[in-house]
C-alpha cells in the first residue's frame, strides 16, 4: 500500500539516484561554510540544478541540513579511524554520487 504524497511532489524524486544529488547540495553547503567539519570540492557539481531542485522543492527539503552534514562527517571519521587501525579495503557499495573516495586522503594502495 502506497501513502499519498502532498500535492506538486510526487514528480520531485523520480528514482532513487535523485536522492544523491540532493544530499550533495548539502555537502556543497558545508564546504562553502569558513568552519566547514569537510570539505567536498566535487559537491556543488554533483548536486547541480538537479538536487537544489529537489532540496528547494519538498516540503521541509531543507530543513535536515544539518543530519546530512553529520552523517557525511561521522562515516568520515569512521572510516579514517579504521583505515588507522589497519583496515586495507573499503567497499563503498551504492555510492551513488559519494565522492568520498576522491576528497579523503587514501593510500594509493587502497
Amino acid at each position: 500500500m502506497t501513502e499519498a504524497q502532498p500535492a506538486g511532489t510526487q514528480s520531485v524524486v523520480r528514482n532513487i539516484s535523485d536522492t544523491a544529488h540532493w544530499a550533495a547540495v548539502f555537502r556543497a553547503r558545508e564546504t562553502q561554510r569558513p568552519d566547514a567539519l569537510f570539505r567536498d570540492p566535487y559537491a556543488e557539481r554533483l548536486a547541480g540544478k538537479r538536487g537544489i531542485e529537489i532540496a528547494n522543492t519538498l516540503p521541509d527539503g531543507n530543513k535536515h541540513a544539518w543530519a546530512w552534514v553529520a552523517r557525511t562527517y561521522l562515516f568520515d571519521q569512521f572510516i579514517v579511524r579504521e583505515l588507522q587501525q589497519g583496515v586495507d579495503m573499503v567497499v563503498n557499495l551504492a555510492a551513488g554520487l559519494d565522492a568520498r573516495p576522491y576528497r579523503l586522503a587514501l593510500t594509493g594502495a587502497l
